[in-house]
């Protein structure tokens, strides 16, 4: 592994305030981060290490550094960064790097003043075991929530919200490179989510794409993360089925965890899925970025096209390692597959990885299926997705339409990388089971993000139903297995049989109260499942005792409902069959134990807001101490099971190690960053918490109505599972009381509220383990079989006889017949006693039972009789809906109740005088549809309503006291039990007269025999004789124990003091807000306050005599929660909840041993969603004694005033008084406003300032400063807000509130009155007196004028070469020596978010103005400027008071302020595509006030990068034009316009700011020249004006010794000039002093912003950048400087000539007639992006050597940008396409060999591809070109590294370069050509005319045809060869020896021919002259030779008489026949 120490580092110069710096270090794309240390000089002295697997380090491996601050006001501030080469490591393994003093650089990749020092060394095990605890090397921990795990974790961040919300992908596609393939035409395909994009089409092997893809998602969160990004490369040339080159898959959620959210040009190896050996294909270079609202992408400086030096290390460098792994499930098989009723289904299961799906067989007809199968994915190491999704789906006949149930498994959950653990621990690779998973489906829960279960997404949440479950094992092989395909599983299937061993479990629930109820019309009950057991919709399992008894809900006084058990609790048991997995959950439940104390002491940690709050570091150690104490119990060894599987042994180890981790870093921990120290531990214990072979299905709870779900809640099993080895080994709540919330299943009942809470004891265990099964310390348990007898009236009898679709003894329903014979006893029990008759109270409760007041109405009806008089109706007394009712004069008042006022006629509505209203009588009811209240002759009905009012008595007894007597009533002995009513209504005990329907329940007691080793309640399964009636078991009851019940009283004290808002930018204001405490079925109200951001109670709520059926110490253990409601009240009266808090109270159960429970902030949650809000409040219980019950008052004194009880003295925080400052600056953006004043409130106290009388022309307000002293607390856990109102005075004197700012902390503007370097903030200066006038006017009419003459000529630099310097972007071959002088500051955000600026709001800040009563995200309705200062104020009258902090300034002259503004505009990146082609047309529009600036025609086509390098000028009025919007819109033809998007500059902030934002300093001052200066003052004006402004001394120069005397000290020119400058134009030396001087202040530089835009379509969703700055110029400060030329730079067209001489050593394709193999070669050549302009040389045929002879000349034209490296193209995509696309691309030359054929398609022999800017240098010999030429690894020694060179430098190079073929997927040599490459400018190409190929004019240099073999001599030699080859190749050493015989006969033949004339000539001597033709050769070969020479200054290689032209040829053919006439 590698091991990283990191020690010290030192930051120069030192930053203010002392930064918080953090190293972060990249290795293989693998972050690893230190702590954060305070300081400019840190140490860290801790180890980073790395797990290298079986990947040892290349030579290109390197680490990547990075110094940041995380202490600045932004998220965090760069500071460095370094690159360290791990190469020696690999060379010397044993080698410690040590660097002391490591330089960092900064973004511009200069080096800067920091330094870091740290060592790095290779590191194996052995070596590790070596290493002592002494050793200063031994490896630190390090908390893990600051490593990122390299495996992608769940992509659930705490800030993200359920709902859904705007996301933003891009993919940047730049370039590939190595692509597999001859002859290529790639194009990337990129799918989003879904959403296909394409680029265009290239060709070659390393094409480059430069095109950017954007798509936009409103999704929630969870399921964005899910989506998948995909990306192929395909070869467009060949047919789609084998046009995959590669592809790289990962999902949203790896790229949203990834840094900055974003892969950042990172090379992807592309794979092919479905082809193992292929290994990588290639290469592509992407970014990829996933945005949601609020994230910035990450602006991108670098050149597209650049040629950087990393590129040759790319091809290593891939986000990931490509290490394939093979994942093979083994599907054994299902059970329980269950879909709808009577439906018999056919499974088939789906696997999902990636985006990839395997399926199984289909199985017919069966609920069990068993496949015995085998699927196996392949994938990349460390895979790129988070789960396995597996699908059962119902296929019958082979086609799949319903979805059985679904189940994920999380990949992190089944394997390890080791980043969890610190140390030598090397991880696991996936694997699981042989195990069950269980599936779901059915309704969704709603969405939410719990802190519980934090790793597991929503989207992974299936469905609520059991739908069965699927048994597999997962496998995972690093190699390939041969038999994948195939395998026989019957062995297998054997071996695994053991894990499917069931055991006999028994669930048993204790429902103990159900309250916060809404109003349930009809019976409610429960109904408890695990798995199928239990569900008594599924009728194929056993029925058993699932449901509770039905109830019926009443009111609890207050708003709520809930079900009246009281003392008689109902209970369920469910048995069940499963298999033995608890040594898994005893593990889980140890852990969890671990996890729940942790969780406890960091919750009560978090609450202590204060930092000197005395419980603060007790907690901290006992915090420790308990992790300590929990960590060091081991874990239950999984080694010895029989049935614990891989998985579990893997994880056993991981939990284990992480334990030992957790003590050591406890023992080692500091009180410091408590906090976050604790939450990274928490986080580590999260991760390796969850369980994902978990056998037992979760226990659902259903609230049933109607015989139909309404509400739910899931219990984890392991959370109540029992286990004999112990308390901590059980589950948390295993036998003990819990709290559950249920919840509506998603998009069901209405939002934001909660169905039920519900309190319930639950056990589940094996039944074994169930014998001494004692759920409550009291009560026994009562199970009794019931029926109900029913009766019907007839002609006044009852009997059953008159019964009508209701059998004679049935359920509570009315629904099943229940004979009482049929009941037989189950198994284990005996009848106790005969049937008795009773009713069953709970059902005959009175509704009104809890209300303090009832309106009691009865209508008298009457009619018409035949003489037209009112007489009484057939039916006189009725209720509203006519259905008979007792006479008024019969109505009793029941008792408790009295009347206070009797019978009255109701007057108040549409009647007459006497209370009447009128109607026609309509059959069949007889009752008027319309009532009137005027008599008309025709009505024959009419009525009146007789109403009163019955009040409760206030007697002895409470309401739950008489509920609880009337339930406790038995019944007389003259009663037989009836109940009179209408099923499906409400019964009562006394008969009504309209009675018609009447039933008695009857019951009969069971009770258990005695049976060993199991509770009886187990045995109530259904075990009757027929088993329809197994569901007349009465569910059963739990009264308290035999003899008097024993409920306990309580009292609860609740101190609510205060509730805030945290979502700042939502609603500000609480309209009337009050608190409602809800308490089990009680509850109530504080009293209502006015509207307020902080509303503040402080108040206390007491409840007295609370009964509770609990045993006190069950109550201690898990007490019943207080929700705490904040309501709202509107001023219709309307009631509104805002969010709800819930906690449990502190419970003493002796108020001897009390302590006074501190006030802790709770959080407020809206809905079931995020927390938008908390309050400050506390509670207790607190048990009543018998002593303190008599007495009648609360039992502790809590001070009562006003009405109410306050908080306790103690608990009331202490008040100082405190001094608040505020500078009133002035208003802005108000709209319609007359004369506003601003208000101040905090606490009790206000303050305001006089009104602005002319807004429209001045909107500051005349006075400087408010002043306001208060009384204030003292600890900011209970500090108010201040508020900010702008109050507006209109006609009539009306004032109204039109907008208001909270400021919620004013903890950041306290500060120390007295401190000594204080300077009170003060308006900049923005006038200057006459004298500084006149040498303005000089210095602007001399200066610029004379300057004008020099810099007419063109300069060599202009100012993008400052850009270019300033990105580190300017190419190696531009060097300037004077760049330093002319350094320009990119900032890759906005001017404000830089964090040494303050945001540009040191002068006074800008609060944001809303609406009093917003609406959700309301609009700005304005802005306050202004500052505020907080500190103590003595409350003695005598002492000092403490200096003022802001000074009055008599006048503010300066203000309004007229200014020109420039506004440069350079360029935007990454903007967000308008039309459909994937692109915009953008271009830019300025708004200031009602000026508004730009072209719509001057756009910019098909571009989402455009450069725009425009200024725009314009007058403007400061502050009533403060705010510049630079907007920029996409030119459409025929539609409107789109806005892309808009970015807002506060021109006002940049004026006042004392930073210089108004114009930023150059780096030097110059005179003239492209960079002169552009201020209106010199600098040494600047520098007195500065100077100035801090409140300091002017300046003193002296011109004697160059130095200044400033601020108490002396600085001379020459400690800034070491040497004297020679950079021409610079200025005199004072003014160059006050400059060096001036960027000492921290003022703001030359710099160019990149600023976001933002559109209102997708708000907070980046929508590209736009990068440029703004000068303001104060028009009294004189005229400006000359502004800058940004104009964009144009291209230069050069020509390109490309000779191809010949080829060599080509492959030869084909046979000749002689066998031989030939090729008919052939070049072609084209520059990349010009495919058009192809050009080919001739075809040299029937080359046999590989060898071909051309003497071609290729001309290419292009236009290219030098200072970019890349050449430009502008063309129409199509012919109808408006306008030309400009394109750029580097400029690569591609040369192709081919073999050419006439009847077949050419073969391709070879390709070479040269980057003309960087290419390597050519061999000079074709024997020294070798394929190592085109290499760009480095892995060679640098001296051996092959040169590389730029044309656009050498101008001309020739020699020989390699071609290569790929070749079985390797690149091979497949030739040699030999070029000779030229590169001229326009200018040039015209006065060395040459043409293409041999054409004319054909010169510089000729190019002569070449002589090659005539083709038709080859038809007529090849059969002669070939003869001569079958010859040679028997009798060659015959024909050799014949040969030469024959030579040396015919030589000595010759001879004896030739001596007699030879003898006779040298005898007689004749003469002859042959003078001329002597001569006349001897001139013909001089000229040849000088003409030759003189041709050109490119000399044609190897030149000799065969290549000269066909003139002089011709001329030299008839001197060489005279010559050889006379010369035989």
């Amino acid at each position: 592994m590698l091991r990283l120490v990191v020690w010290s580092a030192n930051i120069s110069p030192p930053l203010s305030p002392p930064p918080r710096p953090c190293v972060s270090v990249y290795f293989r794309d693998v972050k690893r981060t230190t702590r954060e240390v305070e300081g400019n000089h840190p140490i860290w002295n801790e180890t980073l290490i790395w797990h290298l697997w079986n990947r040892p380090l290349q030579k290109d491996s390197f680490l990547q550094i990075t110094l940041r601050d995380m202490g600045s006001i932004k998220k965090e501030r760069f500071i460095g960064l370094a690159t360290i080469l791990l190469k020696p490591l690999v060379n010397k393994p044993s080698k410690i790097l040590f660097m002391k003093d490591l330089t960092l650089l900064n973004h511009s990749m200069m080096p800067t003043d920091c330094t870091l020092t740290l060592q790095v060394a290779l590191m194996t095990y052995k070596d590790i075991e070596k290493i002592g605890d002494e050793d200063h090397l031994a490896i630190m921990a390090q908390e893990v929530a600051r490593q990122k795990r390299t495996f992608p974790s769940s992509a659930v961040h705490k800030a993200l919200s359920p709902k859904p919300q705007h996301f933003q992908v891009r993919v940047k596609v730049f370039e590939a490179r190595q692509l597999m393939g001859n002859d290529i035409k790639p194009v990337v395909k990129v799918v989003i989510g879904g959403y296909q994009h394409h680029t265009r089409i290239k060709m070659g092997n390393n094409p480059f794409f430069n095109e950017i893809f954007f798509q936009n998602f409103y999704e929630v969160p969870a399921k964005f993360f899910d989506k998948t990004i995909l990306i192929q490369v395909m070869n467009s040339s060949v047919m789609r089925f084998n046009a995959e080159i590669g592809r790289f898959q990962t999902d949203i959620g790896f790229i949203y965890n990834s840094p900055g959210h974003t892969l950042l040009r990172k090379w992807l190896g592309l794979c092919q899925p479905n082809e193992p050996s292929s290994g990588v294909r290639g290469y592509l270079k992407v970014t990829i970025s996933a945005l949601g609202v609020g994230d910035q992408a990450p602006v991108d400086q670098k050149l597209t096209y650049r040629a950087d030096d990393t590129d040759i290390q790319i091809f290593k460098s891939s986000v990931v390692p490509i290490n394939m792994a093979y994942l093979q499930f083994f599907i054994y098989c299902a059970e329980d597959l269950h879909l709808k009723k009577h439906h018999s289904v056919s499974p088939m299961l789906e696997v999902e990885l990636i985006g990839e799906k395997l399926k199984t067989h289909v199985q017919m007809q069966t609920e069990s299926p068993i496949w015995n199968q085998i699927l196996t994915f392949r994938i990349q190491l460390p895979c790129l997705s988070s789960y396995i999704k597996f699908r059962v789906l119902d296929c019958p006949g082979n086609k799949c339409h319903d979805e059985i149930g679904t189940v994920s498994l999380s990949l992190n959950q089944i394997s390890s990388t080791g980043a969890e653990i610190e140390g030598m621990y090397s991880g696991f690779l996936p694997c699981f089971g042989p195990s069950f998973l269980t599936l779901r489906g059915g309704k969704k829960a709603p969405f939410r993000i719990k802190e519980e279960d934090a790793t597991i997404p929503n989207i992974v949440k299936d469905g609520l139903a059991y739908r069965g479950r699927v048994f597999l094992e997962l496998i995972t092989h690093i190699k390939s297995h041969q038999d994948v395909k195939m395998k026989d599983l019957s062995r297998d299937v054997i071996s695994v049989e053991k894990h499917q061993n069931r055991q006999k479990y028994g669930l048993c629930v204790i429902f103990l109260s159900c309250t916060m109820m809404p109003n349930f019309k009809d019976l409610i009950q429960f109904e408890v499942s695990i798995g199928h057991y239990g569900n008594k919709m599924d009728l194929s399992y056993k029925p058993l005792v699932s449901t509770t008894q039905y109830s019926q809900v009443i009111y609890d006084g207050n708003i709520y409902h809930y079900v009246p058990w009281y003392n008689t609790k109902p209970v369920v048991a469910v048995t069940s069959y499963w298999e033995d997995v608890s040594f898994r959950m005893n593990c889980l439940n140890l852990l969890q134990f671990t996890r729940d104390r942790l969780k406890a002491n960091l919750d009560t940690l978090k609450s202590m807001r204060n930092p000197r709050d005395p419980a603060l570091l007790p907690q901290w150690e006992k915090l420790l101490r308990e992790l300590m104490e929990d960590c060091k119990r081991p874990l239950p060894c999984m080694a010895g099971q029989p049935t614990a599987t891989d998985l579990d042994v893997k994880r056993w180890r991981l939990r284990s190690l992480l334990l030992q981790q957790l003590v050591q870093k406890a023992k080692e921990a500091q009180p410091r960053d408590m906090v976050a120290t604790a939450e990274g531990w928490l986080y580590r214990l999260n991760a390796v918490l969850p369980e994902p072979q978990m056998n037992l299905p979760d226990v659902m709870i259903w609230l049933m109505s109607r015989e139909q779900r309404v509400a739910y809640a899931q219990v984890p099993a392991h959370t109540i599972l029992f286990s004999p080895t112990g308390a901590r080994h059980s589950g948390r709540f295993c036998g003990k009381t819990q709290t559950l919330f249920l919840q509506y299943p998603e998009g069901e009942g209405k939002k934001d509220t909660l169905p039920a809470q519900l309190r319930v004891c639950m056990w589940l265990g094996n039944v074994t383990d169930s014998k001494d099964l004692q759920l409550l310390r009291q009560g026994e348990v009562v199970v009794s079989a019931e029926t109900y007898e029913n009766q019907a009236k007839y002609k006044d009898q009852w009997g059953q006889q008159w019964l009508q679709h209701c059998p004679s003894f049935s359920d509570v329903m009315g629904h099943k017949a229940l004979p009482r014979e049929d009941f037989k006893e189950p198994h284990g029990w005996h009848w106790q006693g005969p049937w008795t008759a009773e009713p069953q109270r709970r059902l005959l409760l009175d509704t009104d039972i809890n209300k303090s007041q009832v309106l009691e109405e009865v209508y008298e009806n009457q009619h018409r009789d035949a003489t037209g008089a009112w007489v009484p109706a057939a039916i006189p007394n009725t209720d509203v809906n006519g259905e008979p009712v007792e006479a008024r004069e019969n109505v009793k008042c029941p008792q408790g109740w009295h009347v206070k006022k009797n019978w009255a006629v109701e007057l108040n509505h549409a009647v007459d005088n006497e209370g009447w209203e009128y109607g026609v009588g309509i059959p069949p009811s007889g009752l008027p549809q319309v009532w009137n209240s005027v008599e008309k002759t025709y009505y024959s009905c009419r009525r009146r309503r007789w109403a009163r009012v019955r009040y409760r008595d206030h007697g002895t007894l409470s309401h739950e006291q008489e509920t609880l007597s009337f339930l406790q009533l038995s019944l007389a002995e003259d009663e037989e039990g009836w109940e009179y009513g209408v099923i499906g209504s409400k019964f009562r005990l006394h008969p009504q007269p309209q009675s018609r329907f009447r039933r008695r329940r009857w019951h009969r007691r069971l009770a258990p025999n005695k049976v060993k080793g199991i509770a009886p309640i187990f045995l109530l399964e259904g075990s009757l004789v027929k088993p329809q009636w197994a569901r007349c078991l009465l569910p059963a009851t739990l009264p308290p124990e035999p003899g008097p019940p024993e409920p306990h009283y309580y009292q609860l004290f609740c101190y609510i003091y205060q509730a805030r808002n945290l979502m700042s930018n939502h609603i500000q204001t609480f309209q009337a807000p009050f608190i409602r405490l809800v308490f089990l079925n009680h509850s109530q109200c504080t009293q209502t306050l006015k509207s307020s951001a902080a509303p503040t109670w402080a108040q206390t709520l007491i409840f007295q005599h609370l009964l509770l059926y609990e045993n006190p110490q069950d109550t201690k253990e898990s007490p019943p929660f207080v929700v705490l409601e904040l309501w709202q009240r509107d001023p219709q009266g309307n009631e509104s909840l805002w969010g709800r808090s819930m906690w449990s109270p502190v419970v003493w159960l002796d108020v001897q041993n009390r302590i006074l429970p501190p006030m802790r902030w709770h959080p407020l949650v809206k809905g079931l969603e995020e927390e938008e809000g908390e309050i400050l409040a506390s509670c207790e219980l607190i048990l009543e004694t018998e002593v303190l019950g008599e007495r009648q008052l609360p039992i502790l004194s809590v001070p009562w005033k006003n009405g109410i009880y306050i908080l306790p003295k103690s608990i009331q925080p202490t008040l100082r008084k405190m001094a608040i400052e505020m500078l009133v600056w002035g208003l802005r953006n108000m709209r319609q406003v007359r004369s506003p004043r601003l208000l101040v409130e905090c606490w009790q106290e206000s303050v305001q300032t006089e009104p602005i009388r002319d807004f429209q022309t001045n909107p500051n307000f005349t006075q400087s400063a408010l002043f306001l002293t208060l009384y204030m607390p003292t600890d900011e856990a209970f500090a108010l807000p201040l508020v900010l109102k702008v109050v507006d005075h209109q006609d009539f004197g009306q004032e109204t509130v039109v907008g208001q700012a909270n400021v919620d902390s004013l903890q950041p503007y306290f500060c120390d009155p007295w401190a000594e370097d204080y300077m009170p903030p003060r308006p900049p200066m923005l006038s200057v007196k006459k004298y500084q006038e006149l040498l303005g006017y000089l210095y602007e009419k001399f200066w610029f004028k004379s300057s004008q003459a020099e810099d007419e000529h063109e300069q060599e630099v202009d100012w993008w070469s400052k850009l270019l310097w300033a990105t580190g972007d300017a190419p190696q071959s531009l060097k300037y020596k004077y760049k330093e002088y002319h350094a320009l500051k990119v900032y890759d955000c906005e001017l404000e978010a830089v964090p040494a600026f303050q945001g540009l709001q040191d002068f006074c800040q800008t609060f944001k103005l809303y609406q009093e009563r917003p609406k959700l995200d309301s609009p700005v309705v304005g802005e306050f400027k202004g500052q505020l200062r907080v500190y103590p104020f003595p409350e003695n009258p005598e002492a000092p008071k403490p200096p003022r902090q802001f000074l009055p300034w008599p006048k503010k002259e300066d203000f309004p302020q007229q200014c020109l503004v420039r506004v440069y505009v350079v360029r935007a990146v990454n903007l967000q595509p308008q039309d459909t082609n994937g692109l915009c047309d953008p271009y830019v529009i300025l708004k200031l006030g009602e000026t508004k600036l730009g072209n719509r025609d001057k756009y910019q086509p098909n571009t989402l990068d455009p450069i725009f390098g425009v200024m725009f000028e314009m007058s403007c009025t400061i502050p009533l034009e403060k705010d510049l919007e630079i907007q920029l819109y996409d030119f459409d033809l025929f539609s409107p316009d789109d806005k892309i998007g808009t970015t807002v500059i506060d021109l006002e902030n940049r004026l006042l700011s004392g930073f210089g934002a108004r114009c930023g300093l150059s780096k030097s001052y110059c005179q003239s020249g492209p960079f002169r200066w552009r201020d209106q003052m010199p600098p040494s004006l600047l520098l007195e004006h500065h100077a100035k402004h801090k409140g300091l001394p002017p300046p003193l120069f002296s011109p004697e010794d160059d130095s200044v005397f400033y601020n108490g000290k002396k600085f001379r020119l020459q400690s800034f000039e070491l040497k004297p400058p020679t950079a021409r134009f610079l200025g005199p030396k004072k003014e160059r002093l006050a400059l060096y001087l001036l960027h000492t202040q921290g003022l703001v530089p030359e710099h160019v912003e990149t600023r976001t835009l933002y559109s209102d379509s997708q708000p907070g969703i980046d929508q590209g950048k736009v990068q440029m700055w703004v000068d303001i110029f104060p028009k009294k400060l004189g005229p400006p400087g000359p502004p800058f030329n940004i104009r964009p730079r144009k291209p230069r067209r050069y020509e390109l000539r490309c000779i191809i001489w010949k080829t060599a050593h080509v492959d030869l394709k084909e046979n000749s007639l002689s066998t031989e193999k030939m090729s008919d070669i052939y070049v072609k050549g084209w520059l990349f992006g010009l495919e058009k302009d192809m050009q080919k040389t001739d075809v040299h045929y029937h080359s046999l050597t590989g060898e071909g002879i051309f003497n071609w000349r290729f001309i290419f034209t292009l236009d290219y940008l030098a200072a970019e490296q890349a050449c430009v193209l502008s063309q129409k995509d199509y012919i109808w396409s408006l306008d030309p696309t400009l394109m750029k691309f580097p400029a690569r030359l591609i040369i192709q060999i081919w073999d050419n054929n006439i009847i077949s398609a050419d073969d391709f022999l070879g390709v070479l591809e040269l980057d003309l800017s960087d290419m390597p240098l050519p061999a000079r010999h074709a024997k020294l070109c070798s394929i190592r030429m085109m290499d760009g690894d480095p892995r060679w020694p640098h001296f051996l590294q092959y040169k590389h060179c730029s044309l656009f430098k050498m101008k001309n190079v020739s020699g020989w370069w390699p071609c290569q073929v790929l070749d079985g997927g390797k690149w091979r040599l497949s030739g040699k050509v030999k070029m000779t490459l030229e590169i001229l400018t326009e200018k040039e190409a015209l006065i060395k005319a040459a043409g293409r190929g041999q054409s004319e004019p054909n010169q510089y240099p000729t190019l002569h045809p070449p002589l090659r073999t005539h083709t038709l001599l080859m038809w007529f030699r090849s059969p002669i060869a070939r003869f001569i080859r079958v010859f040679w190749k028997r009798y060659r050493f015959k024909i050799i020896a014949i040969s030469v015989i024959l030579l040396i006969g015919l030589l000595l033949f010759n001879f004896i021919y030739s001596a007699p004339n030879y003898l006779a000539m040298s005898w007689v001597k004749p003469e002859l002259r042959l003078n001329a033709p002597i001569q006349i050769y001897t001139n013909i070969i001089n000229s040849l030779n000088t003409s030759n020479a003189n041709s050109s200054n490119l000399t044609t290689p190897h030149q000799n008489l065969k290549s000269t032209t066909g003139r002089k040829l011709k001329l030299l053919q008839g001197h060489i026949n005279h010559l050889r006439a006379i010369f035989p």
